[in-house]
């Protein structure tokens, strides 16, 4: 049994960012070149599919509380 509950939004948030941090450090380390406008969509976008993740997860786990497709026919 889990300690916490499961939140996969900010699952994807965090390596989104992580993965961000990474290619920056990379880049200061002198690894490779990052220009500076790609933490924008990066983090831009990673920040929408954990909203959209989280959003999924959510209406996934109130309908399992209700238990049902939550839509009652005839």
């Amino acid at each position: 049994m889990p300690r916490h509950e499961i939140r996969p939004g900010r699952l994807c948030a965090g390596t989104v960012l992580t993965a961000t941090g990474v290619l920056y450090a990379g880049d200061a380390g002198g690894a490779w070149q990052i220009p500076w406008f790609v933490a924008l969509p990066l983090v831009t976008g990673g920040l929408f599919l954990a909203g959209a993740v989280a959003f999924v997860a959510g209406r996934a786990r109130r309908r399992r509380q209700t238990g049902g497709a939550g839509v009652d026919l005839p």
